[in-house]
């Protein structure tokens, strides 16, 4: 006799589908398919509103405004030097390169591409990134070599006399 026959006939013990599928169809209409078809339309759409707000939050703040802050004066950046400092916060690292013959240049330290600090070569006039070989244009900051895909973030300089200061980055 087979189980299915013993169950049939009455038996106590539960069909090995039942004990691996534990619903039984008198519960089968807790969830209907409208419910379901509910669910995952309202899913969606807080999913698309939540990508919607992040792409607006990128377009229309992707410039951070940090108060000003004084740099260095002219005079101890020599051209073809670097000076390294924390804008906007404390923490956030900065350059500020005096290239010959452009004058003053300042960018973020943190590569576009996996946020490693990027350095100044100035045997090589390049911005150098060594995670993964990235190379950065020192006049514009766009990527010329490597992985990187998007320029280093410029800060925006004030100079007053000799003093300069950092205003406000931008990507």
């Amino acid at each position: 006799m087979s189980r299915q026959e013993r169950v049939d006939q009455g038996s106590r013990e539960p069909l090995k589908s039942r004990a691996e599928y534990p619903y039984h169809w008198d519960a089968d209409d807790f969830v209907s398919r409208r419910e379901l078809l509910r669910l995952a339309v309202l899913t969606s759409g807080a999913l698309f509103a939540a990508t919607v707000a992040i792409a607006v939050r990128g377009a229309f703040g992707n410039s951070s405004s940090g108060s000003r802050t004084l740099i260095a004066n002219a005079s101890d950046v020599p051209a073809g030097s670097v000076k390294y400092f924390d804008y906007p916060k404390k923490g956030d690292q900065a350059m500020l390169i005096n290239v010959p013959g452009l004058g003053f240049v300042a960018y973020s330290q943190k590569c576009t591409h996996l946020s490693c600090a990027v350095r100044y070569e100035r045997d090589k006039d390049r911005l150098y990134c060594p995670c993964h070989n990235g190379v950065y244009s020192v006049t514009t900051g766009d990527p010329t070599a490597g992985p990187p895909q998007r320029r280093l973030p410029q800060i925006l300089l004030e100079r007053d006399g000799d003093r300069i200061f950092a205003r406000k980055e931008q990507a």
